[in-house]
């Protein structure tokens, strides 16, 4: 099996890649070819048996996708993007990124199957911010789109585009609305939701960190671990229980800021928690005042997609897989 990460140098494309090296196969096939793309060319993993490519790339740009394509790789993960602030902040640069390099991507594989039969498989990254206010207090598959920043709608075309690619017959794809991972190893991004992991990741590592909004303010999560689970599940699930509905919405946790401190308290103690130091952000807080609380992920719960049952495990799961099980 022949497998192609476009955003492999990020944080989840990096733990999905370590994790297939780890497998050495993805369901019941063995991985003999791994293809690593991103803006900057990812680092090649060590320990894996079979051939190793990675070159840097910028999706939009113009015949960049047909040779990343033409390798015929059996299973393609998508995770490549601009971040939601950034994309918020550069109107173009999110547009060219999250839907022009994602059509062209797409139109890639359909133009690869038209010179011979070529059908593989595609998971599609999105995000729960293709939901917007008024929001219910929980939010049911069924609930409609109406993102309310630039980057839910960018993710809610691609999701329409997926579906639409694959009704035609071009590829067998399926799209994950990722929850906010939390929390983040390294360091922070350009994500509107960035705070999240801060707030956690900082203080366990001795370091202040900003609280841009409220404790009341919730949020739905999962771990990094529960990402990488979700994408490999995708890729090896069925695809014919979908029917046409191809975007699935991830299982997570609803948390307040107020319980993830509790949790940051639990785990990092009292001096852990004084290192969180409160900075309202009226940018930061209008954005997150515009994502959904809660969901019910009862679809994707169905086909045995699965995440943490409460924060503290989501922190829980950083601590053991950053920290090496123990909080410095």
């Amino acid at each position: 099996m022949h497998i192609l990460i476009i955003g492999a140098a990020g944080m989840v494309g990096r733990k999905l890649t370590d994790r297939l090296v780890a497998d050495g196969q993805l369901g019941d096939k063995p991985i003999t070819a791994l293809s690593l793309v991103d803006v900057v060319e990812p680092e090649k993993p060590a320990g894996f048996g079979g051939r190793v490519t990675a070159w840097a790339t910028d999706i939009s740009a113009p015949n960049t996708a047909g040779p990343m394509i033409g390798a015929r790789p059996d299973v393609i993960f998508h995770l490549a993007a601009i971040v939601s602030g950034e994309a918020e902040a550069d109107f173009d640069k999110g547009y060219r990124i999250n839907l022009d390099g994602t059509r062209q991507i797409y139109e890639a594989i359909r133009q690869e199957g038209l010179r011979a039969p070529y059908h593989p498989r595609v998971v599609f990254t999105s995000s729960i911010a293709v939901y917007g206010a008024p929001f219910h207090e929980v939010i049911e598959d069924e609930f409609f789109h109406t993102p309310l920043t630039s980057y839910g709608t960018q993710k809610a075309i691609g999701e329409l585009l997926l579906t639409d690619y694959s009704r035609k017959g071009a590829f067998d794809g399926i799209g994950i609305r990722l929850p906010t991972i939390c929390v983040r190893p390294g360091k922070p991004n350009k994500a509107a939701s960035g705070f999240f992991s801060n707030i956690i990741r900082e203080p366990l590592n001795g370091q202040e960190a900003v609280l841009p909004v409220e404790d009341d303010v919730m949020h739905w999560h999962a771990s990094p671990r529960s990402a990488v689970g979700f994408l490999i599940h995708a890729a090896t699930m069925n695809t014919e229980v979908l029917g046409w509905r191809r975007n699935l919405t991830m299982p997570g946790v609803a948390a307040t800021i107020g319980e993830e401190l509790d949790a940051l308290r639990k785990i990092g103690g009292d001096k852990a928690l004084k290192l969180v130091r409160r900075e309202p952000d009226p940018v930061i807080m209008k954005i997150v005042a515009g994502w959904p609380r809660r969901f019910n992920a009862a679809r994707a719960s169905s086909f045995g997609f699965t995440a943490e049952n409460s924060f503290e495990e989501i922190v829980r799961a950083h601590v053991d897989d950053e920290l090496g099980g123990n909080v410095p």
